[in-house]
């Protein structure tokens, strides 16, 4: 089945509203949306970096959201923006028609959808469940069983482009589910997405679609971090490094992203390494199964893992630089 990108705005008559005399913006356009659908209920289930900026999202599409998380202050701060807050993830779901998990994993969502007292149990039937962590395909699929078991649709659907677009509402998403799971969550993903693509009607293909992400994402990083220790080897000014190479054929959106974590020394994790220590794990384990060499994201993993050795597990997964710079006697900037 070809992908297929979907516009924000449809769904939207906008025929109906010009012969009205109203001129729609992206804002009216999406309210127009919403003013069309029953009242629904929202929940976000992990409120990080992506999470919050995603239920923030939410909040200003003008959809009720509940959202929990283990980190207090996080609660507060979606409080504060408009959204209802709640002491566990079955609190939140309650009554809910569209459940996000933000989490970090499959058996993190397999532990709040369905473990005890699990939080898909108290949705509304029919409602719809949007799994956003990464994972294997296989684990994808067990969890739409179960979703379906309870009378619930599922959307696989990894995402992708850091907390600064999730804040934006502008996250790329690669979902797989039914129509009617598409239908159900898109007053959601209008607000939060600004590409949905549309993968297939299984679960597990948004999934495949992300590690093939991951296993490039993870490299790129990798290959940044060596570049930037070997010019550093080679004594060169690293700031002018970073200025050449993103204006040449080298350059690639982890390098841009990353290098600079490298260059003000500040390696509080945006994204840790233990996130591709798994990820590239899961790209080998699934490499395993097919009988398909995948050499670079092995070699990528290893890098990781020993960055993750040398205490960095953590840490933004731009310290793979200081692992290297570690064993190869280098300094690299320090933060002020």
């Amino acid at each position: 089945m070809l992908a297929r990108t979907i516009d924000l705005d449809s769904g939207v008559d906008e025929a109906l509203f010009a012969a009205n005399g109203i001129q729609l913006n992206k804002i009216n356009r999406l309210d127009a949306h919403l003013t069309t659908q029953t009242a629904l209920k929202a929940t976000v289930i992990g409120l990080g970096s992506m999470g919050l900026g995603m239920a923030q999202s939410i909040v200003r599409g003008g959809i009720a959201v509940s959202g929990f998380d283990l980190n207090a202050a996080a609660l507060e701060t979606l409080k504060h923006g408009g959204g209802e807050t709640a002491i566990s993830a079955a609190d939140a779901a309650q009554n809910s028609d569209i459940l996000m998990t933000v989490v970090v994993n499959a058996s993190q969502t397999r532990a709040i959808l369905f473990g005890e007292n699990g939080a898909a149990k108290h949705m509304r039937r029919g409602g719809v469940i949007i799994s956003c962590a990464t994972m294997a395909p296989e684990e994808a699929r067990r969890l739409a069983a179960d979703a379906d078991n309870l009378g619930l649709l599922y959307l696989d659907a990894p995402m992708s482009g850091g907390a600064a677009k999730a804040a934006a509402g502008q996250l790329t998403f690669m979902a797989s589910g039914s129509p009617q799971a598409f239908a159900r969550a898109r007053p959601v993903l209008d607000v939060v997405a600004g590409k949905v693509y549309e993968l297939g009607e299984a679960a597990g293909a948004g999934a495949s679609f992300k590690m093939v992400n991951q296993l490039l994402a993870g490299v790129h990083i990798a290959a940044a971090c060596e570049a930037m220790t070997f010019a550093a080897k080679l004594g060169l000014d690293l700031n002018k490094v970073y200025e050449v190479i993103t204006a040449s054929a080298g350059n690639s959106w982890m390098f841009e992203n990353r290098v600079p974590h490298i260059l003000e020394g500040d390696y509080s994790p945006r994204s840790a390494i233990s996130i591709f220590t798994k990820d590239l794990g899961i790209v080998s384990d699934m490499s395993r199964r097919e009988k398909f060499p995948v050499q670079m994201a092995s070699t990528a993993l290893q890098m990781f893992i020993a960055t993750a050795a040398a205490g960095m597990d953590g840490d933004d997964d731009a310290s793979v630089a200081r692992m290297i710079a570690q064993i190869s006697g280098l300094a690299l900037p320090e933060k002020l």
